[in-house]
């Protein structure tokens, strides 16, 4: 998992962890996530690098980029 913060990697205690407050309110499916994918660590910003797993990670990716492709206009064709 190359790209997780090595400072989360090396943490195993997820009592330091808090819920992505980015998932938490573009994701409909977020309660339904395992815990652990729900969680980032605490002293960092809420971004999908600072997930516990790499569940949790892709999961904030992909809604980072729905918003950005939500975002950009069609293009003509």
């Amino acid at each position: 998992m190359e790209h997780v913060d090595p400072a989360v990697i090396k943490r195993s205690d997820t009592r330091s962890g808090c819920l992505c407050e980015f998932c938490k309110q573009l994701d409909p499916h977020f309660p339904k996530r395992r815990p652990i994918d729900q969680l980032v660590a605490s002293n960092r910003k809420h971004t999908a690098s600072a997930h516990f797993t790499e569940d949790g990670y892709v999961r904030h990716r992909v809604l980072e980029l729905s918003r950005i492709a939500a975002r950009l206009p069609q293009s003509a064709a």
